[in-house]
């Protein structure tokens, strides 16, 4: 009998933003991964990534069924990871959001739009997390600040003073882009979350 784990299969939303990028560090983790864009591409899909780009268009593009389903499937402990605009999504209360934006609240955290600036402030740097087993790079870009993190939630990583990284059971918030980067250890450790949060 092989002791090899059964393959799994990773979602990444493909309403808007950089989830070609995912997905290519997905297939370099050598990882089967799907495009999510409607309810029905959910089936099958043994966890979630919710990419960075602008939040407000993915949630307004987002079908309501799709939506339910994933808040749904989250709660039955579906890993999710989010990156930039996914950490938005992520959260239950957002800072100079739209007052019809509608976050997904899958992380009980508070964040603030665009807390780093425009996109021409936007930067690299190393970010230190014993989740990687070290340093790191890390893109900011328009990225989020977590102005009030869950209690609950693991601070994981932190840049000037300020939660950049943080998980809460199966779920996974980062403000800045692990996936613009050669370096895949961020997504090595999503991978390693399984469905009961371990």
């Amino acid at each position: 009998m092989s002791s090899r784990p059964a393959r799994r299969l990773i979602g990444v939303l493909a309403l808007q933003g950089d989830f070609r990028e995912h997905m290519a560090a997905l297939r370099a983790c050598e990882v089967e991964c799907r495009p999510v864009r409607l309810r029905a591409d959910l089936d099958g899909v043994d966890a979630l990534i919710l990419p960075g780009g602008e939040s407000t268009t993915m949630a307004r593009l987002m079908e309501p069924g799709l939506r339910e389903a994933i808040v749904a499937r989250s709660a039955e402990g579906m890993p999710v990871l989010g990156t930039c605009a996914g950490m938005i999504l992520m959260a239950n209360r957002v800072v100079d959001g739209r007052p019809d934006q509608e976050p997904l609240g899958l992380i009980d955290m508070t964040v603030q739009r665009n807390a780093y600036g425009r996109q021409i402030d936007s930067f690299e740097t190393e970010v230190e997390s014993p989740a990687i087993g070290g340093s790191g790079p890390a893109v900011f870009i328009r990225a989020p600040q977590v102005v009030e993190p869950a209690r609950q939630a693991e601070v994981l990583a932190v840049h000037a003073g300020r939660t950049v990284a943080l998980r809460q059971g199966n779920r996974l918030a980062l403000a800045f882009h692990p996936e613009l980067t050669p370096d895949r250890r961020w997504h090595q450790y999503f991978l390693g979350l399984r469905a009961n949060g371990s």
